[in-house]
């Protein structure tokens, strides 16, 4: 039990309302607040009043001290509106010492430990994605917005994330069990007439999760398509999207109150980058949003949603704001000689729009202001580089444990590392490989496509196969590659297993069964693998572009007076033959140099790559937006 003096109550408290108990009085000469006690266990607090008490007849009034129980007094809704002072036992009253703090003495003052208040400035946090774990996902976009908004809810900020509601009809349909329908439906005006959609929540760790729901997303398929390509009304689905987040803050009673006009809205990639268009043209001109704030977090610029210019009519948007999103393809681009090129391109006019501009690193920050990593965007980028900023995507350490990991068979960590050999061998030993603790055990986990330079890869392997190396491949994409996979499999029958598709507890076994990942991207604007496969144990070699060489400390064995330092390798230009030089090295360090192996895998697995660093950044750009008015262009 805890016993404060109800003299520190009186200098610090504030009290509105106070329901007394019988028998006691409360006759405070000073305002109280107990905003700083509400944060302590209020029920097990307990107070040392001074209780008076008269002998019969006309003896002198005895004073003693004793405890009183304080209780919080709250009204119907739960809303805290009073304190209770609650005696053990007697009549009581609870006189106002009528001390100033500044005349207390040393001796009084050493009895009256004062707590600074934390101060922490919150937000009303609005993110708009077209994608959010667990409900959605096919990448990167999904894990951030099913994380990053609970970590921030953690730190006090009210959060809210509008996604669509998408419905399959398979096993994934599951996801959106526990949401309910908000009994709310509104009428939008874009593509030629109103579209009605309705609102569905789920208040779930912190979150509200808010689901636009419409037919036009209940189909077959991922978020964007199917196995035909990309659905052809995207620009429809995530216009209507866009209009639904900017209505949701104004519109939907969470938790018994809106979250008004003062929001900030976090939109992520294309899909949500009408919304600051909207906050500019269709609600500040009539005086709202006027205080709401937005970012652009950039999560792939190679995507931008790019439409006919003859669409910009059904966005919903003011007719003279066509220069926002007007676009127009260099020559060599269009599809034929009277192809004028023009066009809407819905991410351009997000970023002249937004207040602020992120990207999931730093490296992706710098590189989408250059010709070769900012398709076509460059120079308007360049133009907003004073508010342009990168922050690196964190990952779940509780679902990427090494010492806890469910889907792994044995489990270890720096203080022990035995357990992640155990992993290689029983690895080696499900995959049908020859058990063979030192031979180098490289993966690679990802999309088998252009980007991931699995072209790279198929070039090298029958110069790596010559190696006493072996060989494991997680993924799916391009058929072309699957089928060589497979074949690479019969043809390196014990060095070379390639897994096509995707299988969460096979990658979770491969990270951490692995001594090297390979990572020869050439372009990844921020990446995980390669933060999975740190927190592992495992070594990572990359291509040095974006989030890769942002996140991966080439390693020198010469710094830290000799001991080494760096947590991999990063290899420059995107060529087979600079990959292979590359991969050499750590194969040759980890042949020859076993102390100096175990030290770069326990630097990698002390690294911080947690969303609650990621969230303390991010809460540092929100401080940085609200200091400007809202971007005018």
């Amino acid at each position: 039990m805890e016993s404060v003096q109800l003299a520190r109550i009186l200098s610090c408290c504030k009290l509105s309302t106070f329901a007394p108990p019988k028998s006691l009085v409360f006759r405070p000469s000073t305002q109280l607040s107990f905003h700083h006690l509400l944060r302590r266990s209020l029920p097990n607090l307990k107070l040392t009043v001074v209780v008076r008490s008269k002998k019969s007849g006309n003896g002198p009034v005895e004073e003693e001290k004793r405890a009183v129980r304080l209780d919080l007094d709250r009204d119907v809704s739960g809303s805290v509106i009073g304190l209770n002072l609650i005696p053990t036992s007697g009549d009581l009253e609870v006189i106002d010492t009528k001390v100033d703090v500044a005349t207390v003495t040393k001796d009084e003052d050493e009895e009256i430990i004062e707590e600074k208040a934390e101060t922490r400035v919150t937000y009303s946090i609005v993110f708009v994605t077209a994608e959010a774990a667990p409900y959605s996902k096919t990448g990167g976009l999904g894990d951030v917005c099913g994380s990053l908004p609970i970590q921030l809810a953690n730190h006090g900020h009210r959060v809210m994330v509008v996604s669509p509601r998408y419905l399959n009809g398979t096993s994934t349909d599951e996801n959106f069990s526990r949401v309910f329908d908000a009994n709310k439906r509104i009428k939008l005006q874009c593509f030629g007439g109103e579209q009605e959609i309705a609102y569905f929540h789920e208040y779930r760790e912190g979150v509200d999760w808010v689901f636009v729901d419409h037919p036009s997303y209940h189909r077959p398929g991922n978020p964007y398509g199917d196995s035909h390509g990309a659905f052809g009304d995207n620009q429809f689905r995530f216009t209507l999207l866009c209009h639904a987040a900017c209505e949701a803050p104004l519109v939907l009673p969470l938790g018994g109150y809106t979250y008004g006009e003062k929001c900030l809205f976090l939109v992520n990639d294309w899909h949500a980058g009408l919304v600051p268009v909207l906050l500019a043209s269709k609600y500040r001109p009539h005086g709202v949003y006027k205080d709401a704030r937005s970012i652009l977090v950039i999560h792939n610029l190679a995507h931008q949603g790019v439409e006919p210019a003859a669409s910009y009519k059904n966005l919903g948007l003011p007719s003279n704001w066509y220069g926002a999103l007007e676009w127009v393809f260099p020559t060599w681009a269009r599809t034929h000689a009277l192809d004028t090129g023009e066009a809407v391109n819905i991410l351009k006019g997000a970023i002249v729009t937004a207040d602020r501009i992120l990207t999931v690193s730093k490296g992706y920050a710098w590189e989408i202001t250059t010709v070769e990593g900012g398709y076509g965007l460059n120079e308007i980028l360049s133009s907003r580089r004073a508010v342009l900023n990168g922050i690196t995507n964190g990952i779940h350490v509780s679902e990427w444990d090494p010492s806890s990991d469910k889907h792994i068979p044995f489990h270890y960590s720096t203080a022990s590392l035995s357990g992640k050999v155990q992993c290689k061998t029983a690895l080696q030993q499900e995959l049908g490989l020859p058990i063979k603790p030192e031979c180098p055990l490289i993966g690679f986990i990802g999309r088998l496509d252009y980007q991931k330079g699995i072209d790279l890869i198929h070039w090298a392997i029958p110069e790596l196969m010559g190696a006493d190396v072996q060989f494991v491949m997680l993924g799916s994409g391009d058929p072309l590659y699957e089928n060589w996979m497979r074949s690479a499999e019969n043809t390196y029958k014990d060095k070379f297993r390639g897994w096509v598709g995707f299988n969460v507890p096979i990658s979770h076994r491969i990270t951490a069964g692995c001594d090297i990942l390979l990572m020869p991207s050439r372009f990844e604007p921020c990446g995980l693998n390669q933060l999975y496969a740190m927190r592992y144990g495992t070594i990572p070699v990359v291509h040095a572009t974006g989030g890769l060489r942002d996140t991966v400390e080439n390693f020198d064995p010469y710094a830290g007076g000799g001991s080494g330092e760096g947590t991999g390798w990063t290899f420059s230009p995107l060529t087979k033959d600079s990959m292979l030089n590359a991969l050499r090295t750590a194969i040759r360090t980890y042949k020859d140099h076993k102390s100096t192996w175990e030290g770069l895998m326990r630097r990698c697995m002390q690294k911080d790559f947690t969303w609650e660093n990621a969230a303390i950044q991010y809460e540092q750009v929100f401080e940085w937006v609200f200091i400007d008015p809202p971007y005018i262009i």
